[in-house]
């Protein structure tokens, strides 16, 4: 039995024992990894760089880019750190650190998502108003809401988790640092502080939810009202990535959540963990990207001009030689 005063480590869950599975898992996160950093860079140096994309659109979708690299990048580095090295272990402030970080991106995510849909309503059920609704300076505060809520929401769900008494060991059940796994860890009554905290959480989590479904239903029935073939698919060519990424991201995070605990077992709970924190800003750009003809020509836009500017410095230096 420990106090929280003298610990100053927790150990994760380690997801093999065998140093070859060790490896493999370090493989398959860099490759993640690497996937997302990619393609999560390639969306926010497109948008930045081409003034085409320079709409409320793809301004919201560079915020999401640049959400989705600051959460994998908190969580995946350190566990992949820990399976090359063999080792559990990660400092006490490293966990409140990795805490926060990963509650401030994921909960800013969820926020923007559901701005993102209120984009998406505005654009098709009010065209006519979408300049006025949506005009930059709107954009900008929608989006700064986005991230001072869920900045604030990290600093109460983390300065009320690591003020509680831990008596309960150090270790966790999961491979990053999450408050349901240190909440086990407590041996106060006053966890019900922090519960209350994750009530209200939910409830407002439910609220952007309902938001999300009703602006789709009026998307959904607008777009059905649109008389040409070709003004439907369009209309739904905007709508389908975004509403993608809104399901990817609530069906793992709630399978993960609220899956009944008959079915639960170390070995799914870790698949499912990866699933709602790993996957999705790795997917994201992917999803993006395949359904979004304009990004896709901007893309090859800027990439045909960078080589092309790559072989001429080539061929320039080479007939100063």
């Amino acid at each position: 039995m420990t106090n929280s005063s003298s610990i100053t480590q927790f150990l994760l869950l380690a997801f093999a024992d065998r140093r070859e599975l060790q490896l493999l898992h370090f493989w398959l996160f860099l490759g993640i990894y690497l996937a997302a950093l990619l393609g999560n860079g390639l969306i926010i140096t497109t948008i930045a760089c081409d003034h085409h994309l320079h709409t409320p659109m793809y301004f919201f979708l560079l915020n999401l880019s640049l959400l989705d690299l600051g959460s994998i990048s908190t969580i995946v580095p350190k566990s992949m750190a820990n399976s090359l090295w063999d080792t559990r272990a990660i400092s006490y402030l490293g966990c409140a650190a990795q805490l926060f970080l990963f509650l401030f991106f994921i909960s800013a995510e969820y926020f923007l998502l559901t701005i993102m849909a209120y984009d998406r309503y505005v654009a098709i059920c009010k065209p006519l108003h979408y300049g006025t609704l949506l005009g930059s300076r709107a954009c900008v505060h929608m989006a700064a809401a986005a991230w001072g809520t869920g900045f604030l929401s990290a600093v109460l769900h983390t300065a009320n988790t690591f003020s509680l008494p831990l008596c309960q060991g150090n270790v966790l059940d999961q491979f990053f640092c999450e408050i349901p796994q240190i909440l086990k860890l407590s041996c106060s009554h006053s966890h019900l502080r922090e519960l209350g905290l994750l009530v209200v959480s939910v409830c407002l989590a439910f609220g952007c939810f309902v938001f999300i479904v009703v602006s789709y239903v009026q998307i959904f029935r607008a777009v059905l009202r649109i008389p040409s073939e070709q003004g439907r698919h369009k209309a739904f060519s905007t709508c389908l990535p975004h509403l993608a990424v809104v399901s990817l991201f609530i069906s793992t995070g709630m399978f993960s959540y609220l899956k009944p605990h008959s079915i639960s077992s170390p070995s799914l709970d870790l698949v499912v963990s990866v699933l709602y924190s790993v996957v999705p800003p790795g997917m994201n750009p992917l999803i993006y990207s395949l359904r979004n003809q304009e990004l896709k020509d901007a893309l090859r836009k800027m990439m045909t001009g960078y080589f092309s500017e790559a072989t001429k410095g080539l061929f320039s230096s080479a007939q100063c030689s």
